[in-house]
């Protein structure tokens, strides 16, 4: 049988971050492992980003960039986008210092967002059309013009809407929403200093509750919207999940997709850590990594640990926790923290801990070798969140033997077998699930923790069928090739 030949091409994925580069989220993580995932199913796929002030440095001479398009005057100053190479990307670094030289993180500063956010953005967005719709020259004269535009998020949400509006120069779009609860939203009046046309001020287009969304601009523009699960993409037609822009994913449900991240395979390895390792088939390891576990947290667990590694928001479900512990508590379970957010949040788990000594214990901040040795340790990793994207915490347990215990939102869903009858005498299940997030709900998924936990042997089937599931970024990569191809065809 003849192998189907690679198709490949040319994607310009906007961002306003990614790994090694900038990261406040798991945005970043996806943004900059996808171009080697794509590169041997034959894609270029080039990254352009802003030019904050800690990536400046990069376009000093010597560093290899070279500049490839100017804008004289862009939302108050000059725009110019230079191409080079850093952090192992191919990147298009936007230099506009009036809008991106500043102190502070990508959206906000000391006092909080920035105020011109809309203008900063849309910048982003704007060069990232014209390199599109124009292609550049890079070094030595060498044309590259992307098949593909693929915006991320709101931040690059006036992409798609550009090429829609200004000229598209053949190039198709793309928009993936890794997190609807953030939306670009800016007043009416930017409208035309946007650059977006008064025609298209409605309902049915770029008007928003009265203003305007970047994300909902690219959602009506974008040729094809991909989700970061496929769960996610159906929850997102939903009022529940949809957060006011659920009637906008149902009209183009037609285009409307989920793929699934992955995570780094090689820094997220049982076998590849440097103390404890390791793998599905010899867990004597994993036996010394609790025992250290519960010393470095000063824990003594007779039956299950679980481990939480998140952020304290009530998004992840952490306040369900004191009125759940309890009954887990009792029937032997114990459970180790990491994490920090709200500070409401972050009270009620140092409360646990002081409630219940030697068996609750929390560390507020983070800390990723920490991360490394509680997924190690831990028996079994807990994710109540009440909405999740993909997630990729539960995928580390998956990875490392830590029994994922998760909501059935998101890509929680569709990343763990619940551990029912059929599925434990099948040999499939990988995890506990359970809905709604309530109370109710994950104190029965934590006493079925615990009962599963007491039996060593189908505990044992459970954590190998977890370490046997595929979560790299192979699958993700493939699919992404499958969508751009047919988005040529």
């Amino acid at each position: 049988m003849k192998r189907k030949p690679q198709m490949g091409g040319r994607v310009l994925s906007v961002a306003s971050e990614a790994v090694p580069l900038v990261k406040t989220g798991g945005l970043a993580d996806v943004v900059g492992a996808l171009p080697e995932a794509l590169a041997p199913a034959g894609w270029d796929m080039r990254v352009m980003l802003p030019a904050y002030r800690a990536l400046r440095g990069l376009l000093a001479k010597g560093n290899g960039f070279r500049e490839v398009m100017r804008e004289e005057a862009l939302f108050g100053g000059e725009a110019r986008v230079f191409a080079g190479e850093a952090g192992g990307l191919s990147l298009f670094l936007l230099d506009a210092p009036h809008l991106f030289d500043r102190e502070g993180g990508p959206y906000h500063g000391p006092g909080g967002d920035w105020g011109d956010n809309p203008q900063r953005f849309a910048t982003l967005s704007f060069m990232a059309a014209r390199v599109a719709r124009e292609g550049v020259h890079l070094a030595r004269g060498k044309a590259w013009k992307p098949d593909v535009l693929h915006a991320h998020d709101w931040q690059a949400g006036l992409a798609p809407a550009y090429l829609a509006y200004h000229g598209s120069g053949g190039c198709a779009s793309v928009i993936t929403v890794h997190n609807i609860a953030f939306q670009g939203h800016a007043p009416a009046r930017l409208l035309g200093e946007l650059r977006l046309p008064a025609a298209e001020f409605h309902a049915d287009a770029l008007e928003y509750y009265g203003g305007l969304s970047l994300l909902k601009a690219g959602l009506i523009t974008a040729d094809r919207i991909t989700t970061v699960s496929p769960n996610y993409a159906a929850e997102l037609m939903r009022p529940e999940f949809g957060l006011g822009l659920q009637g906008v994913l149902a009209a183009r449900s037609a285009v409307v997709s989920g793929i699934l991240n992955g995570i780094d395979t090689e820094i997220w390895s049982p076998e590849a850590e440097a103390v404890n390792a390791y793998s599905a088939t010899s867990l004597s390891g994993k036996a010394k990594a609790r025992a250290a576990l519960q010393a470095e947290f000063g824990l003594s667990v007779p039956g299950p640990l679980a481990v939480l590694v998140s952020r304290l928001t009530d998004q992840k479900g952490v306040d369900l926790l004191p009125a759940a512990l309890p009954d887990f508590i009792e029937g032997g379970g114990g459970l180790a923290v990491l994490g920090s957010g709200d500070a409401e949040a972050e009270a009620q788990m140092l409360s646990l801990a002081a409630r219940w000594p030697g068996r609750v214990s929390v560390r507020i901040g983070y800390d990723e070798a920490l991360s490394h040795r509680m997924f190690q340790g831990g028996d079994a990793v807990l994710v109540p969140s009440r909405f999740e994207p993909c997630g990729l915490t539960q995928m580390y347990g998956l990875r490392y033997g830590t029994i994922p215990v998760v909501a059935a939102v998101g890509g929680l869903a569709d990343t763990v077998i619940p551990a029912s009858p059929a599925a434990l005498n099948a040999g499939v299940a990988t995890g506990i699930t359970f809905w709604p997030t309530d109370v109710l709900a994950l104190t029965q998924a934590l006493r079925r923790l615990n009962a599963l936990y007491a039996d060593q042997k189908t505990w044992a089937q459970l954590r190998r069928n977890a370490m046997g599931q595929e979560n790299g970024w192979a699958g993700s990569a493939s699919a992404y090739a499958a969508l751009y191809e047919g988005m040529l065809r």
